[in-house]
């Protein structure tokens, strides 16, 4: 009879991490579990999967977050919905992943189990099968916890993501407001508290986008802005499809929270995570199909137009301030704060 795992009180040891009967009682008492489904009780090495028709869609990432619980979400949906957005936002329906944990010694299991948990609530919230996965461990101080690493498979069938260059006059619009994961985030960062009452924005963004492609919407291009946030992305597109992109101040939905916490923090909402946004580039006829149809959803709300390509083949960023000015909206040198997701 196998022993059963004290996910109450117990942690993660090096023994779990060493394949042998530790290793085999976590994944039967929980991850199989919790995200059985055929093709992960094939039990083999790899999954074996059916064949599929189209154009496939790949992504990969890794999760590396400070703290691993914060308000609205975890890393455990997170790595789900974050590796999700990135299949979606290039018009591929998402399919399947695989998960790679790296623990640390001394993890408490009920932590790990919270996070699997949530790991399977989120893949079934987007209809998505985790179907193949890995878990290290490794020794108390060389970790953070747990890292996870995620990759997406899934599939373009009809893509209305046209790709066609970027051009003067185009449209950027963002689905809501900015910066409310990384101050989450950053609002329960040990040495760094304050009192804030922002929850995160992590959310998936498959239903969303699956209504403007039902809708008949037709857009340039699409990112979810994550790490180093609108700047970075639009930055990215800058100098990607040559192009002089001007962000318009007046139009950038930030919470009065957010924007006090970034005042009092001495940062940017422009360069902090995001991980329920998607940022659209479309031509200018497209900007007021797409955007009744972002603002009809939840998820769309508070779509606004907060940017448009002012110039070809030349490459930067700048805002139209509150005030009339203009100023360069530059790439950082780094990272405003690390670890964000």
């Amino acid at each position: 009879m196998s022993v059963k795992i004290n996910f109450n009180t117990g942690v993660v040891d090096m023994a779990i991490g060493a394949g042998g009967k530790a290793m085999n009682r976590l994944i039967d008492q929980l991850m199989k579990k919790a995200f059985a489904n055929d093709y992960l009780l094939q039990g083999e090495d790899q999954a074996t999967l059916p064949e599929i028709k189209g154009q496939l869609a790949m992504t990969t990432d890794n999760y590396v977050i400070t703290p691993y619980f914060f308000p609205g979400g975890d890393i455990g949906s997170l790595a789900v919905y974050g590796t999700v957005n990135d299949l979606v936002v290039g018009g591929a329906k998402p399919l399947y992943l695989s998960v790679g944990f790296i623990l640390e010694e001394g993890l408490p299991l009920k932590d790990l189990k919270e996070i699997v948990n949530s790991m399977a609530e989120a893949a079934k919230k987007v209809g998505v099968k985790l179907v193949t996965g890995d878990t290290k461990v490794v020794e108390k101080g060389k970790g953070d916890g747990i890292f996870i690493n995620t990759t997406g498979l899934g599939v373009i069938e009809q893509s209305f993501v046209t790709r066609t260059p970027l051009q003067k006059g185009d449209n950027i619009i963002i689905n809501g407001f900015i910066a409310e994961h990384g101050v989450a985030v950053m609002s329960k960062r040990q040495g760094l508290n304050f009192d804030c009452n922002v929850k995160s924005d992590v959310m998936p963004l498959n239903r969303l986008i699956d209504m403007l492609y039902q809708s008949g919407c037709k857009v340039k291009t699409m990112r979810d802005p994550t790490r180093g946030g609108v700047g970075a992305t639009l930055n990215e597109w800058a100098y990607q499809y040559q192009v002089g992109i001007c962000i318009n101040e007046s139009a950038l939905p930030v919470g009065e929270e957010v924007r006090s916490a970034c005042e009092l923090l001495g940062l940017d909402p422009l360069f902090i995570a995001n991980e329920g946004k998607v940022l659209i580039v479309c031509e200018a006829q497209e900007t007021d199909k797409i955007l009744q149809g972002l603002q009809s959803q939840p998820e769309g709300k508070d779509a606004a137009v907060i940017a448009k390509i002012e110039s070809e083949n030349e490459a930067y960023v700048t805002m139209k301030t509150r005030f009339g000015g203009i100023r360069r909206v530059d790439w950082l040198s780094g990272e405003q704060l690390p670890r964000i997701c």
